[in-house]
């Protein structure tokens, strides 16, 4: 005696086809198999083939349970997505021989996210939804002038890698750590780096790199070097909108960070020979200050400028 076996009807294969496409792509950023459910997840609950269960959006309650058609309240709290799942089955059975459930993490109860450096508002933010890096920035109330251009994002491997093109294993092997060109990425020049954040992730946004013109100039300040770039005492002086009518620039002088950081090396720059072109145009460093006196400037005004400067006084940081 031949058994025939009747191969699936199109309309079970196709069922079976659309919820492994839904699950493939709930399951997309998804938590780590470890995480436990707890009260103000979101869930997302499909079961194939009960109308009643159909994309489910559920909020687990205070007490840890949610409430489901044909079930009824099931405690979800402590489980992870998996065991949830089996439970879910368990119960369906008193209505399907063989359930298929799908649960998929729609929201989390709780995403700290920590910003860190050259933003607004650093510190710990919670996220009541998915958000992506610039979001989280906005959180932090957006970069200050002095942020650098590139911020690094460090996330824990539980969650996988992060899916840039600079991603790298930090030396522990933890965790997964890369770095993002904010001017590309805020230009639309490279969308793919504005990623979704993940629970834990750290957001550092470091200090950029800086010179400073002060002294009997038109506009004194910081100004924020840009990436590789490198800057001219002439290019500075360009950037503070040129010399005041009593300016001495003949005394001019470059303050450079000395090795001790309560001091600075003083190093003499007649910018009167450079803009008449009869001396070489000096380059600058990170962190230089440009000071050009004025005609009547004393030695004391000279130390009490670098003194405010070094305390942060009364510097105002320009970006380009």
């Amino acid at each position: 005696m031949t058994t025939q076996i009747s191969a699936p009807s199109p309309t079970l294969s196709l069922s079976l086809a659309l919820i492994a496409l839904f699950a493939t792509t709930l399951r997309a950023q998804q938590p780590p198999s470890t995480y436990t459910l707890g009260p103000d997840d979101q869930i997302i609950v499909r079961a194939l083939d009960l109308e009643e269960i159909k994309d489910q959006l559920v909020r687990i309650d205070i007490n840890g349970n949610i409430n489901l058609p044909l079930v009824g309240r099931v405690h979800a709290a402590g489980l992870t997505v998996e065991q949830l799942e089996r439970q879910l089955v368990k119960l369906l059975k008193a209505y399907l021989q063989d359930p298929t459930v799908t649960v998929a993490v729609n929201e989390f109860r709780s995403q700290p996210v920590s910003v860190l450096g050259a933003v607004n508002k650093p510190g710990v933010h919670q996220l009541q939804s998915r958000k992506t890096l610039f979001e989280v920035l906005s959180l932090a109330e957006g970069l200050r002038n002095d942020a650098g251009n590139t911020i690094k994002i460090t996330r824990r491997k539980e969650w996988g890698a992060l899916p840039l093109s600079t991603a790298k294993d930090d030396p522990t092997g933890q965790f997964s750590v890369a770095d993002v060109n904010v001017k590309s990425a805020m230009e639309g020049r490279s969308p793919q780096e504005n990623i979704l954040i993940m629970p834990h992730d750290v957001i550092s946004v470091p200090r950029a790199e800086l010179v400073y013109v002060i002294g009997s100039v038109r506009r004194s300040g910081g100004f924020v070097l840009n990436e590789r770039e490198a800057i001219s005492v002439l290019q500075a002086l360009s950037l503070a909108e040129g010399l005041e009518r009593t300016a001495a620039p003949q005394n001019a002088r470059i303050l450079r960070p000395a090795p001790d950081p309560s001091k600075r090396t003083e190093i003499p720059v007649d910018v009167k020979k450079i803009l008449a072109g009869k001396s070489n145009d000096v380059p600058l460093q990170a962190n230089d200050i440009l000071f050009v006196p004025n005609s009547a400037a004393k030695s004391l005004a000279l130390r009490s400028l670098e003194a405010a400067l070094q305390m942060g006084t009364g510097v105002v940081i320009y970006r380009r």
